[in-house]
């Protein structure tokens, strides 16, 4: 297992790793890769995927102790270097258990603050505030228009994962630093890259950027997007993934991948042609057209079209409502709107009734229906 790590070879793992197997990465660990990642595929992804992209790092055992009949305890170190050029030298401690010849779990045990100092500090070029149970999201690279690199999107997980596991979040903002929400992918980094290295470069970057679009849009709290300026290519992406888009008048939206040679990212084929129907997307993908904010509003791309200066106090006022409502209910609503496009009329029906139950249990609806029935505002509180 060690050495397949070191080498990258995927099929060798996939060949001594369980079908079931589970992994748990040290909590504590940089860049949000602590915690349990169920399932081979989900932990070469996350879980060592995640070291990778920000280490090169190797394994190096050095001692193997049977504990019973289907455990084994590796100790070692782990010995190389952050992508920032901080030294790594952390011991470990493994425990795998086997089911036959194959590896069904691993858990990590490790000296966090050592990788911790390795990694030295984030770029801040995503910024994670949580206020009064509202969390806020900006992207902050503004004078490169919010252009998305490698670090904005792994900062972006990061703090999305840094969401999921916090308590009291009941609405998110996703806001832009500067005159732009973003321009998309960062295009200089692109052409500064080797053409040999943009498609592993690319891959890095989307893997992380993707993942954070859908734990975005699997949580309970509702998310408003705030957009001035420029909203465009993979950028899109969190709009999909919000439930509100707030729009300042100078708002612009495009794809841009035309002009660029580039197919999609950001999740644009499987959203837009759902959002805006089929013979728009082809002509926003195709002809690479720009829309105004008046004609994204009409597309069903914007929910609310609004002065420039007042785009983040409307999407805050929104943000404030929202955070204010039955938090278990909206994820119940956001989930079943989703899936709705994916499932026939029966199974839809059948997983409303479920849902409706579910909810019924919740200290929310109790107070929702007391409320109702009293003519007083309900007070939720999320539970």
């Amino acid at each position: 297992m060690y050495d397949a790590l070191s080498a990258g070879d995927r099929e060798h793992l996939d060949r001594i790793l369980h079908p079931d197997f589970v992994g748990e990465i040290a909590e504590g660990m940089p860049f949000q890769v602590g915690g349990k990642h169920e399932g081979a595929a989900a932990m070469r992804r996350n879980g060592w995927g995640g070291i990778a992209k920000h280490f090169d790092a190797r394994a190096e055992p050095d001692n193997f102790l049977e504990i019973g009949d289907d455990r084994l305890l590796a100790t070692g170190r782990y010995r190389g270097r952050s992508r920032n050029g901080g030294a790594l030298d952390a011991v470990f401690a493994h425990i795998l258990t086997f089911d036959g010849e194959r590896i069904s779990a691993l858990q990590q045990f490790t000296d966090t603050a050592r990788w911790r100092d390795a990694a030295g500090p984030t770029t801040g070029v995503v910024r994670l505030d949580i206020v009064e149970g509202i969390a806020t999201l900006r992207l902050n690279r503004p004078e490169q228009g919010n252009a998305i690199n490698e670090a904005m999107a792994f900062e972006l997980n990061a703090a999305v994962k840094a969401i999921a596991d916090a308590s009291g979040v009941r609405a998110i903002v996703i806001a832009g630093s500067g005159a732009n929400f973003t321009v998309g992918g960062d295009v200089a980094l692109f052409a500064g890259t080797e053409p040999a290295e943009l498609p592993a470069r690319l891959r890095s970057m989307i893997d992380g950027y993707h993942l954070a679009i859908e734990r975005l849009t699997g949580f309970d709290a509702p998310v408003i997007a705030a957009v001035r300026g420029a909203a465009a290519g993979g950028g899109l992406g969190l709009l999909y993934a919000a439930d509100i888009v707030v729009a300042a008048h100078d708002a612009r939206f495009a794809l841009g991948y035309a002009g660029l040679g580039l197919t999609s990212d950001g999740g644009n084929t499987w959203f837009l042609p759902r959002m805006v129907g089929m013979r728009r997307a082809q002509k926003l993908f195709l002809l690479n057209r720009r829309l105004t904010a008046d004609e994204a509003l009409a597309y069903g791309i914007v929910t609310r079209v609004v002065a420039d200066g007042e785009v983040e106090d409307e999407a805050y006022g929104i943000a404030k409502k929202l955070a204010a409502g039955p938090t278990k209910a909206y994820g119940a609503m956001r989930r079943l709107l989703r899936q709705s496009f994916e499932t026939g009329l029966t199974e839809q029906l059948g997983e409303e009734c479920e849902s409706i139950v579910v909810s019924a249990r919740t200290g929310d609806a109790q107070e929702g229906v007391v409320a109702f029935a009293s003519k007083r505002r309900p007070h939720f509180r999320g539970l």
